[in-house]
């Protein structure tokens, strides 16, 4: 086989799998800037560790959605920026962005999961803090 070929396969290989694995959290930082409280929920696992600010527990998905939800409506999103993520496990991701708000700046982190029943990765963890 031509090396030619052997590279440009991998090249492309690995760039579309490296794309692949940033969308869920490109996809959710762009939902927080738009104050998409449903469209999150989406990702939510069936139950969701979620601190808010300073209130903290395990909530169903319905729960947490109404939970962040009210949030979005006391502090309506401005901005956006990621600060760290990482994607290179097959059955983990990690995003830390930063969300400025009309009224203060807080620092979310989110921990997804692999799912192997839908072949998705769902928020198991959301943390909301005054930065």
């Amino acid at each position: 086989m031509n090396p030619l070929y052997v590279l440009l396969f991998l090249f492309f290989n690995f760039s579309t799998n490296n794309a692949l694995q940033t969308d869920i959290v490109d996809d959710l930082v762009v939902q927080f800037k738009n104050g998409n409280s449903r469209d999150i929920a989406k990702n939510f696992a069936s139950s969701v560790e979620l601190l808010i600010i300073d209130q903290e527990d395990v909530y169903s998905k319905a729960q947490a959605e109404q939970i962040l939800k009210d949030f979005f409506v006391k502090n309506p999103p401005i901005k956006t920026t990621i600060i760290h993520r990482l994607n290179s496990n097959p059955n983990f991701r990690y995003g830390i962005f930063s969300l400025q708000t009309k009224g203060l700046k807080y620092r979310v982190t989110l921990t997804l999961m692999h799912q192997k029943t839908t072949n998705a990765f769902l928020i198991t963890e959301l943390r909301i803090e005054k930065d």
